[in-house]
């Protein structure tokens, strides 16, 4: 009896043999090599910004927000450890779940933001018209 009492303990202190979630637990490589990958690209859009590599302000925003794009997928995948294993999947079910949110919060500010601009802002003819 005490032997099970001390095989329970010694489970319950956290020395498992194996891993049954799936999840990926990276290694010191993985991490050295995720920060390289953060850092070059936090480099390449701060060196694009600050010496005008790109002529046009639209081309610049949409290459640094591309390059921020791909950061947060590096950060994702050597960072919180995230793939289609673990979990069960579920982490990227309820990665597209906020993902999806997020773009329907923001295309529907947008388009309100829009219309209201559109609809209620009174042209110069109608500030003639005013007392």
């Amino acid at each position: 009896m005490s032997t099970d009492i001390e095989n329970a303990g010694h489970h319950d202190a956290g020395h498992h043999d194996e891993h049954s979630d799936g999840a990926s637990h990276s290694t010191l490589k993985g991490y050295m090599t995720g920060f390289v990958l953060a850092v070059i690209l936090t480099a390449i859009p701060f060196w694009i910004v600050m010496s005008g590599g790109v002529g046009d302000s639209n081309t610049t925003a949409l290459v640094v927000m591309g390059l921020a794009v791909v950061q947060i997928v590096v950060h994702m995948i050597y960072f919180l450890h995230m793939n289609t294993k673990s979990e069960g999947g579920w982490t990227i079910l309820a990665l597209i779940f906020t993902i999806v949110v997020v773009v329907i919060t923001l295309s529907g500010s947008i388009w309100v933001m829009y219309h209201l601009n559109h609809n209620m802002m009174p042209t110069m003819q109608d500030m003639k018209n005013m007392p």
